[in-house]
C-alpha cells in the first residue's frame, strides 16, 4: 500500500486495552506496534450474519500454515474470506495460544484493580474481548480461536511451544484488506507465553485506508483463497472478478 496514502480514520489503543468497530469491504486496516512488543489479539465476524466468523481450523489448513504473514487470507467457518494480509514487517503471526485471562494475569503479574490504579489496572486479553463483544450481543460462547498480531510462537523438538521475545520492533505493522463487511475485536493485552515482566503490555495504532485495487491478489496464490473469495462475492450477489 502506497504509504502516503492519508488514512481515513486512525486510534491509538493503549497497551492492555480494547476495541471494536465495523470495517467496511473495500478499505485496509493498518495495525502499528508503537513502541515493539505488542500483542493485537483479533477476532472476526461477519458485521451482517454475526454467526459467521473467524475460523483458525479452516486458515490453517486450506493454506497448510502454522502461522499468517502477508499472502495469508482470515477465513470464515463459511467458506468466506474476511481479509486478506497484504503487508506484514514482522513475518509471523501466531494462531493458536489464545489470550490470557484474569487467573494467568494476576498468577504473573499480581493484581492491579481499576479502584486503586484506574487505567493502568492489569487487564487480561479475554476480559477485554468479553467487554467488546457485550457491546454487540455476543459473549463468552463466542470467543473462538483468535489471531495474536505481532506474536511469534515456535514448537521445540519436543512438541514444546516457545515463545520468540523481542519478535516485533517498534514501526512493525499487518495489513489487513477487507473482502467482507466485519466486525472486528481486539484487545492489546499481553500474549498468554509472553515471560516478560513488569506488566507492559505495548501499544498498537490504527489506521485505516482506501484498498488499492489490486490489493486482494496478494493472497489469490493459493487455489482455496481464490474459492473463498468468490464465496464473498457470491455472498454479496457480486460478479467474480
Amino acid at each position: 500500500m502506497n504509504q502516503h496514502n492519508k488514512p481515513i480514520w486512525q486510534q491509538l489503543i493503549p497497551g492492555g486495552c480494547h476495541w471494536s468497530g465495523v470495517l467496511r469491504r473495500g478499505t485496509t486496516l493498518r495495525l502499528t506496534d508503537v513502541n515493539g512488543g505488542a500483542n493485537a489479539a483479533v477476532l472476526f465476524f461477519n458485521q451482517e450474519e454475526k454467526l459467521e466468523r473467524y475460523n483458525m481450523a479452516d486458515t490453517l489448513k486450506s493454506q497448510h500454515t502454522f502461522r499468517l504473514t502477508k499472502g495469508h487470507a482470515c477465513h470464515s467457518d463459511m467458506g468466506r474470506i474476511f481479509c486478506c494480509i497484504t503487508a506484514d514487517t514482522a513475518g509471523w503471526n501466531d494462531t493458536v495460544c489464545g489470550l490470557s485471562d484474569a487467573n494467568l494475569i494476576q498468577q504473573k503479574y499480581g493484581t492491579a484493580r481499576y479502584q486503586e490504579h484506574r487505567n493502568q489496572m492489569f487487564r487480561s486479553g479475554l476480559d477485554g474481548m468479553l467487554i467488546e463483544l457485550g457491546k454487540w450481543g455476543l459473549g463468552m460462547r463466542d470467543v473462538v480461536a483468535n489471531i495474536n498480531f505481532f506474536s511469534k510462537v515456535t514448537a521445540d523438538h519436543l512438541g514444546e511451544l516457545q515463545y520468540q521475545v523481542n519478535h516485533s520492533k517498534a514501526g512493525d505493522y499487518v495489513d489487513l484488506s477487507f473482502v467482507m463487511n466485519t466486525l472486528m475485536i481486539l484487545s492489546a493485552a499481553p500474549h498468554p507465553l509472553d515471560p516478560g515482566k513488569p506488566y507492559q503490555p505495548g501499544a498498537v495504532n490504527l489506521e485505516l485506508f482506501d484498498t488499492p485495487a489490486d490489493a486482494a491478489s496478494e493472497c489469490l496464490h493459493i487455489a482455496e483463497n481464490i474459492r473463498a473469495l468468490q464465496n464473498a462475492q457470491h455472498f454479496y450477489c457480486e460478479g467474480e472478478q
